[in-house]
């Protein structure tokens, strides 16, 4: 096992290193006078464009460009924000910490609902489970998010008044942009608890709830139906059959034999539902105006804002390298054969 992650990690500077040059690429369809931009913070600066882009190479060979480029993201200067008012990297750790609360709180409730739901549907086929299970998935995997959220929006904050758009209140925001609170994780709703405001706890677990649950839906459709389907594709293969044939509990074929080799395409997909949830869902973000990296990246690219773009752009391709490094991990936990033949 330990060779197996040993060769995956080894392989993860040459993925990072294609990535950045990918993107790197991209950007030279752009002026080098566009690309300054990635470097001015004060509107002032637009007199002394020259000598900006004299200053980072711009005009240089493109493999020095690259590699200026590559030595500033690795200090973390990414440029500054025009949308955010910030520098890109403090635009990240702005508005990332929103993004990561939304999908720790929603991606569990995914995985446990769509495997668990998925598994019986499959197990109980063409029963009452089964019907209500296929149902849940059509409806979910058809619906466009921002029609759900549109609606929810329309029904528990537009006529019930229960759960408002956005992050938090004005109270709230006060709260936690004073110097009296203390912000120990990033996570707001564990801040709260942490710093004893009860109060805001509350009223930022509300202002979740609408996004959490539209997420919920519309993912907990997909993962249900892939694991309905690889449930019954194992279901139907022989070595289940010679298990029922010797007299092992149902129980056990299910969850011994049939459910370890059903959750390998569960596993590759749960991944890259975890990095896109974390990569910013920008559609639900921007619906319910919640102040995360996805609504952050519209923002940029709708006013032009190339180092904000380009910022989130690479977050999110990191994010991705990361996540299929762990999946090929938790293959070889889920299915030893793999690391054994690699």
């Amino acid at each position: 096992m330990l060779k197996f992650c040993l060769k995956r990690l080894a392989f993860l500077p040459f993925v990072m290193f294609g990535v950045t040059a990918l993107l790197f690429s991209c950007l030279q369809f752009l002026s080098p006078e566009m690309r300054a931009s990635l470097y001015i913070k004060d509107p002032r600066q637009l007199s002394q464009l020259e000598a900006v882009i004299e200053k980072h190479g711009l005009r240089k060979p493109v493999y020095v460009q690259y590699g200026l480029w590559l030595k500033q993201v690795a200090q973390g200067e990414l440029g500054y924000s025009e949308t955010a008012k910030m520098p890109v990297a403090s635009a990240v750790r702005a508005f990332f910490p929103a993004t990561f609360e939304l999908t720790l709180i929603t991606f569990f409730p995914i995985m446990i609902v769509g495997v668990y739901f998925g598994v019986l549907s499959a197990v109980h086929k063409d029963k009452f489970v089964d019907h209500a299970s296929r149902f849940v998935a059509i409806t979910g995997y058809s619906l466009p998010s921002f029609v759900l959220g549109l609606f929810l929006l329309m029904v528990f904050y537009g006529k019930l008044h229960w759960f408002p758009p956005g992050r938090y209140d004005l109270t709230t925001d006060m709260l936690v942009h004073s110097e009296a609170f203390r912000h120990w994780t990033g996570l707001l709703t564990l801040d709260c608890l942490l710093n004893g405001e009860g109060a805001a706890f509350l009223t930022v677990a509300k202002h979740m709830v609408l996004p959490a649950t539209t997420l919920l839906y519309i993912s907990v459709a997909l993962l249900l139906r892939i694991t309905r389907s690889t449930m019954l594709e194992e279901l139907s293969k022989d070595y289940v059959r010679t298990a029922r044939a010797k007299g092992l509990p149902e129980s056990v074929v299910i969850r011994k034999h049939a459910l370890a080799n059903a959750l390998i395409p569960v596993v590759t997909l749960s991944s890259l539902m975890f990095i896109g949830l974390l990569g910013g869902v920008v559609i639900t973000e921007t619906v319910f105006d919640f102040p995360g990296i996805g609504r952050w990246g519209v923002q940029a690219a709708q006013q032009l804002d190339i180092p904000g773009v380009l910022g989130s752009t690479l977050l999110a391709a990191f994010l991705f390298v990361i996540a299929n490094l762990v999946s090929d991990l938790l293959y070889a936990v889920v299915d030893p054969r793999i690391r054994v033949g690699n």
